[in-house]
């Protein structure tokens, strides 16, 4: 069934179209980024099967579709290029910016623990963020506002770009191969990135409380 995204697939501006979905979804975190990688990963294994009939024999024809390696690179380089541009734009916005984090007691609170976990090595976090529904977002825009390094944040991002990218794409593929290139198929990989990303949003609720517990102890 994922024959009709065929066209879509087999041009090389899925990969453009596949990066500026994951590079806005730091600001936009409705867009189905994940969804969109899974799909195509899903096509590229659909097109990778496929058959048509020659002179009334069935034979494999090759067609042109995704490179998984490629859509790799791309949605990592894309997460990592969203993520800087999040937490420069957050870093520069100065007192606008903690105003508006100010209002919100929700987000005070996670803009300090993010601080605290951060400078104490924790950069894990950010790795576990980037799987839960706007995890990204408050992560890099808390690290830039916070003025936490560029060095503590970097490489954890662009962790967490390639971990997100792979497991994505795993995903859609491998789904595609084992339950077969179908929508089915597709909708059961993309249950699993969210189940991902419902664990790592339970995880980032207990991570800091516990976190911040010595903290609590010293003071």
């Amino acid at each position: 069934m994922l024959e009709s995204l065929g066209s879509l697939t087999s041009s090389p501006w899925i990969y453009a179209v596949v990066a500026l979905s994951v590079l806005l979804d730091v600001f936009l975190p409705v867009l189905p980024s994940g969804v969109l990688v899974i799909a195509v990963a899903t096509a590229a294994a659909a097109g990778s099967a496929t058959a048509t009939t020659v002179a009334g024999a069935a034979e494999q024809v090759p067609r042109e579709v995704p490179s998984l390696l490629i859509l790799v690179l791309c949605a990592a380089t894309a997460s990592v290029l969203g993520d800087l541009i999040a937490y420069r734009l957050a870093r520069r916005g100065g007192h606008r910016f903690d105003r508006a984090i100010a209002k919100s007691r929700r987000l005070t609170s996670a803009q300090a623990r993010l601080g605290a976990t951060l400078s104490r090595g924790g950069g894990a976090l950010v790795v576990i963020a980037r799987f839960a529904p706007a995890g990204r977002s408050v992560v890099s825009l808390s690290a830039g506002a916070t003025h936490r390094k560029v060095k503590d944040f970097l490489p954890w991002s662009a962790l967490a770009g390639v971990a997100w990218a792979g497991y994505s794409v795993s995903l859609g593929y491998f789904g595609g191969q084992w339950l077969g290139a179908s929508w089915v198929g597709a909708a059961v990989s993309v249950l699993a990135l969210f189940g991902a990303g419902a664990l790592a949003a339970y995880v980032m609720r207990r991570r800091p409380t516990a976190a911040s517990a010595p903290a609590a102890a010293e003071a």
